[in-house]
């Protein structure tokens, strides 16, 4: 898995730097932001204010970008190759944001979040497991955890996408009940998974959990 991940990586620079290049910088974020804002409104979550929030697998326009007033925190291990390569990200153009340029397995925060969204990020993950659990000790009892997949609509396709690289930017393939499946047996309540876009192989969904307060 670990040089399927690998390549997975490669592969992910190379689509951002081909879809970039000619997506003049303002114009994009722009619509980037307008994209974000809409995602959250279908999915009935307001913008949060003045919450701490992690951005995990954020890329170089996640949704870190509409989060001004909150304490922000934003982690992918290809941040640095982005800043590089890419004119549409640049660290100092969100004073608000720490950046860390970690995968999600390695991340050690001093502290827990309110909300912590991964979004269109954890089939990416080397460790799909791991990030499983570490998605639920990073968030605080109370909090929310946003989690986007693309999820498989038919187990036979899914099954075949396992053996054969058919889907080389995802190393994990899963339906939706077993995403679900990660994050109750880690202790997450699902309150509701909202369908963002269907589509003949997968279905985009976003996943909304929280972290129950466990009484003394």
């Amino acid at each position: 898995m670990k040089l399927r991940w690998q390549i997975a990586q490669f592969i992910e620079i190379n689509w951002w730097r081909r879809y970039l290049r000619r997506r003049e910088k303002t114009g994009y974020l722009d619509w980037k932001r307008r994209y974000w804002k809409a995602f959250l409104e279908k999915a009935e979550i307001p913008v949060p204010v003045k919450k701490s929030v992690l951005d995990a697998g954020c890329g170089p326009a996640g949704i870190f970008i509409i989060l001004e007033n909150n304490t922000v925190d934003a982690l992918d291990p290809l941040l640095l190759s982005y800043e590089r390569s890419l004119p549409h990200f640049r660290r100092s153009n969100y004073p608000y944001a720490r950046f860390s340029d970690l995968p999600l397995e390695k991340y050690l925060p001093e502290n827990q979040y309110d909300m912590v969204f991964c979004l269109n990020a954890i089939n990416h993950v080397a460790d799909l497991q791991a990030c499983a659990g570490k998605l639920f000790q990073l968030t605080q009892a109370g909090g929310k955890l946003l989690l986007s997949v693309d999820a498989h609509n038919y187990s036979l396709l899914k099954h075949l996408f396992r053996l054969l690289p058919l889907d080389i930017l995802h190393p994990h393939q899963y339906d939706l009940a077993e995403y679900k499946s990660m994050l109750t047996r880690r202790g997450f309540h699902i309150e509701r998974a909202v369908l963002i876009k269907q589509e003949a192989i997968f279905s985009y969904y976003l996943i909304i959990a929280t972290r129950p307060v466990v009484s003394p």
